[in-house]
């Protein structure tokens, strides 16, 4: 059990990132709903998952298709740098759509720790699963704040991101076998840094253009 405690705090502080990183242009009001309903659902979501991604962990493909998805979602929270007085029921319901995606894709390695502490017992699984809905919530909580303050670590955030994304690509058990066969020298950390390099240039040139869209409207 307290390997299971370790295990949800060191590896849920992504989650928690990108939860606040969703959340944070929204009034406190719905941020504080976005925040809970995201994770109490993408926790729910871990458990059902947990009973599938360990058979399909070593399917090859999966995680190169989560790497890809995580790194447009990296791309997708650049650019608002300020809260909005008034959200939409649509910018709710993106924000928490956000959280369950990324959350799905970035939780490959909390269950993968969490069962193997466990050694196969539900009981701890779910205990572990479960417990790491407070800890996302009250992580998320305190890095909203910072993120409103200093907009930068907005695009450090979405680099964190695009480092996982590139890690989650290079685990894939086809790009593995393709970089042994053609590109020995290149190391997992090396598609991690591509993954957060993505991540930032295709972060800035959409807001670059949305920018110049805006100023051309305007």
């Amino acid at each position: 059990m307290l390997q299971i405690i370790w295990i949800d705090v060191v590896l849920s502080s992504d989650n928690a990132l990108v939860i606040a990183m969703a959340c944070h242009s929204l009034p406190q009001r719905q941020r504080r709903w976005a925040i809970f309903l995201g994770a109490v659902t993408a926790a729910a979501l871990r458990i059902v998952f947990t009973l599938l991604v360990l058979q399909v962990l070593a399917i090859p493909y999966v995680r190169l298709s989560g790497g890809v998805v995580l790194l447009w979602i990296a791309i997708r929270l650049v650019g608002k740098d300020k809260p909005e007085e008034i959200a939409s029921p649509e910018s709710i319901y993106r924000a928490i759509r956000i959280i369950v995606i990324a959350d799905a894709v970035m939780s490959l390695d909390n269950i993968i720790a969490i069962a193997g502490a466990a050694q196969g017992s539900w009981p701890l699984i779910i205990f572990g699963l479960g417990l790491s809905i407070p800890i996302v919530i009250f992580g998320a909580t305190l890095l909203v704040p910072a993120l409103n303050r200093f907009p930068a670590l907005i695009w450090a955030g979405a680099g964190i991101l695009g480092w996982v994304a590139g890690e989650l690509i290079g685990s894939d058990p086809a790009v593995a076998e393709f970089l042994r066969a053609r590109a020995p020298a290149v190391a997992s950390w090396h598609l991690a840094a591509a993954g957060a390099a993505v991540a930032l240039f295709c972060g800035w040139l959409r807001v670059r253009i949305e920018s110049s869209n805006e100023s051309a409207t305007v």
